[in-house]
């Protein structure tokens, strides 16, 4: 997490920006790490990176069409040198995953100081914020990277109806009603371009989650409709998936690109429901099989075991990964993988 003096400097940053561009990642983590910090001020712009996880030098293009004054990039994993060399402006990068050594860039990541760290985007922003009136923002971000905040006793007494009481993470996400709202996050993200950027500048004015979970206001019946039809999309994938759970140890669903892409919350489902496996959600797409991979026990080292020498990549946390392999080698890479496991 952020020490108070680095909370310091980025509230001061985002109070002096007057034109600052947020990059965000395609996840409700980087959504709501960008509604706490944008909503302080509501300056600038934003670009959610929909088709890759990294910031590479051609994002330097918008650098130089938006001329922003200062650039915050949240919940990103990579971010290349070139684009810093770039962009020629000061850039923030609050993240968490695999720390990378890079020059010229204020960088808070708290896996730099403790590798074993686990702290999402959106509690760092939250810690920057500490804006009450975006306490449901903080703890629906943090719930959607399966972690629980130490502000979530302030949340159920002020949000009873979407959580009643203090619970474990899979009761909270798969059993209380904050669970849909933490879906929403996720599912406004999906579709076409147009649609998703209207859904977050909805968002972005939203006030409170009764809006959207009890449908007061028409900005709020608007969100929970998209995410209606979006989740009945979603609950066709995950009854097939259940129907693919053997007695190995391993449970392994794939679907193809003519369905919208709910990789990661179906791994994140399907670990919830079976606990003792290890859950693989793949998507096949243009000759490449892109995976979410769950359980409850660490599993990157048998992920980075089985990709050696493979085409293909991955990495993420302890629990969590997510990985890109090519078709052709697909069926070599799970022997390697199970063998690993």
């Amino acid at each position: 997490m952020l020490t108070p003096p680095q909370s310091a400097l980025l509230r001061e940053t985002l109070a002096a920006a007057q034109n600052p561009l947020f990059f965000l990642d395609d996840d409700a983590d980087g959504l709501a790490s960008f509604l706490l910090l944008y909503r302080m001020h509501r300056r600038g712009r934003y670009m959610l990176l929909k088709t890759s996880p990294k910031l590479d030098a051609p994002f330097a293009r918008k650098v130089e069409e938006w001329n922003p004054d200062t650039i915050l990039v949240l919940d990103v994993p990579i971010v290349e040198q070139e684009f810093i060399d770039l962009a020629k402006r000061p850039i923030f990068w609050i993240d968490h995953h695999q720390p990378l050594d890079l020059q010229n860039i204020h960088y808070f990541n708290p896996r730099l100081k403790d590798p074993e760290a686990y702290v999402p985007t959106t509690y760092m922003a939250w810690q920057v914020s500490q804006n009450p009136a975006d306490l449901w923002i903080a703890v629906t971000g943090c719930l959607a990277d399966y972690y629980m905040p130490d502000c979530i006793d302030q949340f159920i007494e002020r949000y009873p109806d979407l959580l009643s009481k203090k619970t474990d993470l899979p009761t909270a996400l798969f059993h209380e009603p904050v669970g849909q709202l933490v879906k929403l996050f996720f599912f406004l993200l999906k579709g076409p371009t147009a649609e998703v950027r209207k859904s977050i500048q909805v968002l972005m004015k939203i006030q409170s989650p009764d809006e959207i979970m009890k449908q007061q206001t028409p900005a709020g019946k608007f969100l929970y409709r998209r995410f209606e039809m979006i989740n009945k999309k979603y609950e066709v994938l995950l009854e097939k998936a259940t129907t693919a759970v053997t007695e190995g140890k391993i449970l392994l669903f794939h679907y193809t690109e003519e369905h919208w892409s709910f990789t990661a919350n179906l791994a994140n489902e399907l670990v919830a429901l079976y606990p003792e496996k290890v859950i693989i959600i793949c998507r096949e797409k243009s000759g490449e099989m892109k995976c979410s991979l769950r359980a409850r026990f660490p599993i990157l080292p048998a992920l980075q075991k089985a990709l050696v020498g493979l085409k293909g990549y991955g990495g993420g946390h302890a629990n969590a990964c997510g990985a890109v392999i090519k078709k052709e080698e697909w069926e070599l890479f799970l022997e390697r993988f199970e063998e690993a496991i």
